[in-house]
């Protein structure tokens, strides 16, 4: 198995956006899943985007990818990437390819300067936090995850 990992065109959008599907079903996210092509596309290829993505693929099969973006931790006064998803098709699961991905997320960050990477895990996802957990991350389990969306946002915004 020889898998590239590189980042995406601009054409390959709808695979990484099936893969996005396969992951949001995964998790029992399916009913609120509503991105396109037209987005992620912007987000990742419009001028002002600052979403970036790798994809891995094997041959002519799309075996992956992952979504990340720059933040900034005020306390510690660090730079990092925030990844947002990393997900690996059934058939390349336990192959390397989830590490591999992170491995070349944080020589990206590090070429930048960036110092860490935050993410997010379900509860329930015990192989995705037995994953990280193996590779060294530390779950901070004090943090809650707020988001403002919808309605909520919208009167934010007035």
């Amino acid at each position: 198995m020889a898998i590239e990992i590189r980042r995406p065109i601009e054409v390959e959008i709808g695979e990484i956006i099936r893969m996005m599907r396969d992951l949001a079903e995964l998790e029992g996210l399916s009913d609120v899943f509503e991105n396109s092509i037209a987005k992620l596309s912007d987000s990742i290829f419009a001028r002002s985007a600052y979403v970036e993505a790798l994809i891995a693929k094997d041959g002519d099969r799309y075996a992956g990818y992952a979504l990340f973006f720059p933040f900034f931790a005020s306390f510690r006064g660090q730079h990092g990437y925030y990844l947002d998803d990393l997900y690996i098709d059934p058939a390349f699961r336990g192959t390397g390819l989830g590490e591999a991905l992170l491995r070349e997320i944080a020589r990206l960050g590090a070429e930048r300067g960036f110092e860490r990477i935050d993410l997010q895990v379900r509860d329930g996802n015990i192989k995705a936090i037995s994953f990280y957990e193996k590779l060294g991350a530390v779950l901070d389990s004090e943090e809650r995850h707020f988001k403002f969306t919808d309605a909520a946002f919208r009167n934010l915004a007035k």
